[in-house]
């Protein structure tokens, strides 16, 4: 992993995410398999977990990727309380037990790996990879990306049907873009994995399956509202990243580690200078940390990507 990180980020990005779509599709005929729905999802979920953490970590890239506090204060962000409004949208109807308690455990446990996992392959790697030349680009594919991959819960024998699936892509592309402005200005991908696993998780307990078409429609339709509006809030209340350049080669496609760069920097406070870059460190240099604020693109700065396990038919936003 070490050698295609350090070759191209972005190849590396896109061999994760084929990597996870492809485990997670292989799953659902073992889940069936074993007779406990989400064993294997969780049991896949949990090592490539395992695995990216540890990779990232060793290789001290826990700042570029988020993974760290944000030094912006969390009353900028209004204390994350719109992401708690997202989060409980799936009990607005009541909570309710859907399976057996083997299921329900290897469910929950599923989710919360897929937050972390999706948030830091499509907000993480994707999105820094990206923001390397185009911040703008890195946005707004690492969004519609994430959202539109959910179509393959059309296939992949989840049972849910074309509008419900039409509906999750819409939302997941809205919750997508309001993630990716939080990692881009706040410097940490804390926020938006827990928010994307409280998403995920509370869906188990969803009560709205006798809801009509038109009431989930509408529910889903304030959601993505609320989303829309906390994204455009904090784009005009927070301060912008500059953006910077990197001398990495324009035919790397990556950057490689321990090229000077110097990246996209963001004032924390909202007022005073920035501050300019320092080297990164090399991958072999593990547990190195960056002084400078957290930046996408060739520095520092942090920043949904699909859920692909099974869902329920009438389950127009329970995971994304």
């Amino acid at each position: 992993m070490k050698t295609l990180y350090e070759k191209n980020q972005l190849t590396f990005a896109l061999v994760w995410i084929v990597v996870y779509c492809v485990l997670q599709s292989l799953a659902n005929p073992l889940n069936k398999a074993i007779g406990v729905e989400y064993a294997a999802s969780a049991g896949f979920c949990i090592l490539q977990a395992l695995a990216l953490f540890a990779f990232i970590r060793k290789n001290g890239l826990l700042k570029r990727y988020g993974l760290c506090k944000s030094p912006v204060p969390a009353r900028r962000f209004l204390c994350y309380l719109p992401l708690v409004v997202l989060a409980s949208g799936n009990l607005w109807n009541g909570a309710a037990l859907h399976y057996a308690p083997a299921e329900t455990v290897c469910r929950i446990v599923c989710m919360l790996c897929v937050g972390f996992l999706e948030e830091v392959i499509f907000r993480g790697l994707l999105f820094v990879a990206i923001a390397r030349d185009n911040v703008k680009s890195a946005v707004i594919i690492s969004s519609v990306t994430f959202g539109i991959g959910h179509i393959i819960n059309l296939f992949n024998g989840s049972g849910m049907d074309l509008v419900s699936n039409l509906c999750q892509i819409v939302f997941a592309i809205a919750v997508g873009f309001l993630l990716v402005t939080i990692f881009y200005r706040g410097g940490s991908l804390i926020p938006c994995i827990l928010a994307h696993s409280a998403i995920n998780t509370l869906g188990t307990f969803a009560n709205d399956a006798s809801l009509p078409t038109e009431t989930r429609l509408l529910h889903l339709g304030i959601l993505i509202v609320i989303a829309v509006a906390y994204t455009l809030i904090l784009t005009r209340t927070l301060p912008e990243a500059e953006a910077g350049h990197s001398h990495a080669p324009a035919s790397g496609g990556g950057h490689p580690a321990g090229a000077h760069s110097e990246g996209i920097h963001r004032r924390a406070d909202g007022g005073g200078a920035t501050q300019r870059g320092t080297d990164e460190p090399r991958l072999a240099q593990t547990g190195a940390g960056h002084v400078r604020p957290p930046v996408p693109g060739g520095a520092e700065h942090r920043l949904l990507s699909h859920q692909l396990c099974p869902l329920r038919r009438n389950a127009l936003l329970h995971r994304l």
